[in-house]
Formats: C-alpha cells, structure tokens, sequence
C-alpha cells in the first residue's frame, strides 16, 4: 500500500519544518492563503487529516476514480478516506485553505464529519462559487487567518464555528462537477489508474519500494470495489488489470538491469519482490530470459 500523508510530512513538504502547536491542539487545525505555500507537485494519496480549500484559478482535480476540471473559484472538501491531488492548468492559482482531524470536531460533537454530504464516500466535494459567493466565502476565511493568531482563549470554538458555517454554505449550494475529457466512468477510472501506476516510476534507488502490486491494493487507492476496478479496465484497453501492472514493471525491471548496476536482488526487491527467485521467475515468464541474462544481452 501507498503510505498516507501525515500532517508532519504536509508541514516538511509545503513549508521546511514544523508549526509551534502541531501536538498542543485537540485534533489540530491550520489556516493558510495558497500563495504563502510552496506550489510543488503533491502526491495522488490519502491524507490523515481534512482539508477545505477554496481555489481561484483554471485546475484539475483528481479524486478517487474522478478527474475533475474547474474554472473560476471552486470550494473543494477533502476526505481522509479518499486519495486526491490537483494541479494548475493555466496561471498560478490563488485562493485559501484549512487542515484539521477529526478530533477537531468530534470532541465537540456527536456523529462523523463523514455523514456530511460533502466529506461522504462517493459524495460530490466540488462547488463552483459565484462572484459574490467567492467574497463570502474569502471573508470566512479572512476571519479564521486573523483568529488562528489571536490569543482568545476560546478561539478554536470561533474556528470551529467558521468550519461549520461553510459546509452549511456549500449544503446550501449546488455540487458542480464537469467530467475531463473522458466520455464514461470507465475511461475515467482507467485514466486514474494509469496515472497512479506512473506515478511509481521511475525507480531511482535500491531502498525506492514500489508498493501498488495488485488490483486489490489499486482498488483500496482509489475508494472503488476491486471489481469494478477490473471490469472498468478490461472493458477500456482490452488488458486485465494484472496485465497492465506486469507490463509496466516489466518495462522498468528492463531499465534497472540495463542502466543501473544494481545487483538482480537490489532490483527484484525495489519492485516488490521479497525474494529474488519470485523476480527471477517473474522475469523469465514475461521475457523468456532470466534477469541475468537479459542483462547481458
């Protein structure tokens, strides 16, 4: 499986360390403008905490088996449960954000911030906002960017408060979704997981694992059934989905044993092979040639 995200890992991404009160806050929770943080390429994977951002700009969002392309403003809800990643089409996009866990919320109130539509598996997260719906939802923000640095005493309440007053802003709203460039649900989730499977490779070190070996662990990544998963791809490119990840690792077992002068059990084990005669047979099936030999060639 791939790893998800920790906040201490979002914190070393986007800004070089950590914040003061990352352990001291129930649940902890963070507000940011998206121009104050580094704009680097980010992972398609789950999270552990929540995230509601609002984003000016020309963006495609890839979420679960969905990719997504706005224009405008959108207000997007993310799901720890539910592996995501965006990227600017067009510009440097602008706008704002908010992390939390759970906690945040539950030590408040009863119930999972998952029975809200929004942050529900297999919800619609996405909510293009008019002009005038951009400015009430900056302000929310605004007022959370000046409270998070204040030193009231109850300011998480007031923070909290915030939260909740944009989900019953976006209930209030009607979800937008405008599918990319792909005609059915198949061609979607095979597109999703092409990209997923890429975003493994290339190998570049010995201790470099590559972890999404089957269907099932593909399945989990993307919040579908494993099934689905499988019917979806065979139906698009006529391969099984065990086709397709053999294929690719294949391909990369072939660059490793002619570029790199990795021992075969340095390879085997950097593409997810405990044994070295579990890749030695692997190999030989799909290539008719041990990886020894082929190195050679």
């Amino acid at each position: 499986m791939a790893t998800t995200e920790t906040l201490e890992e979002f914190y070393h991404h986007k800004f070089n360390g950590l914040p003061e009160n990352l352990k001291k806050d129930i649940g902890h929770f963070n507000v940011f403008r998206l121009e104050d943080c580094a704009l680097t390429p980010a992972n398609y994977s789950r999270r552990d905490f929540y995230k509601i951002s609002l984003i000016r700009g020309h963006l495609r969002y890839h979420y679960a088996d969905r990719s997504v392309e706005a224009t405008g403003t959108t207000l997007m809800f993310f799901n720890p449960q539910v592996p995501y990643t965006w990227e600017a089409v067009t510009g440097e996009p602008s706008g704002y954000f908010c992390i939390f866990r759970e906690a945040f919320f539950t030590e408040k109130i009863r119930g999972s911030l998952q029975d809200l539509p929004m942050f529900a598996m297999g919800g619609k997260p996405f909510y293009s906002l008019t002009p005038a719906q951009e400015q009430q939802v900056s302000a929310i923000f605004e007022k959370m960017l000046a409270e998070i640095t204040s030193d009231y005493l109850y300011k998480y309440d007031l923070l909290r408060n915030y939260v909740t007053e944009m989900t019953h802003f976006a209930l209030k709203s009607q979800p937008a979704e405008v599918l990319y460039e792909h005609p059915d649900a198949n061609a979607r989730i095979t597109a999703v997981f092409s990209e997923l499977l890429e975003r493994q490779f290339p190998i570049e070190s010995p201790g470099q694992r590559f972890q999404l070996r089957s269907a099932k662990d593909f399945a989990e990544q993307l919040a579908v059934h494993v099934n689905h998963l499988n019917r979806a791809i065979k139906k698009t490119t006529g391969k099984t989905t065990t086709e397709l990840i053999a294929s690719r690792l294949v391909s990369e077992a072939k660059a490793l044993l002619k570029h790199t002068d990795w021992n075969i059990s340095e390879i085997g084990y950097s593409l997810g092979f405990a044994e070295p005669a579990h890749f030695n047979n692997f190999f030989k099936k799909h290539t008719t040639l041990p990886p020894s030999q082929f190195r050679h060639v």
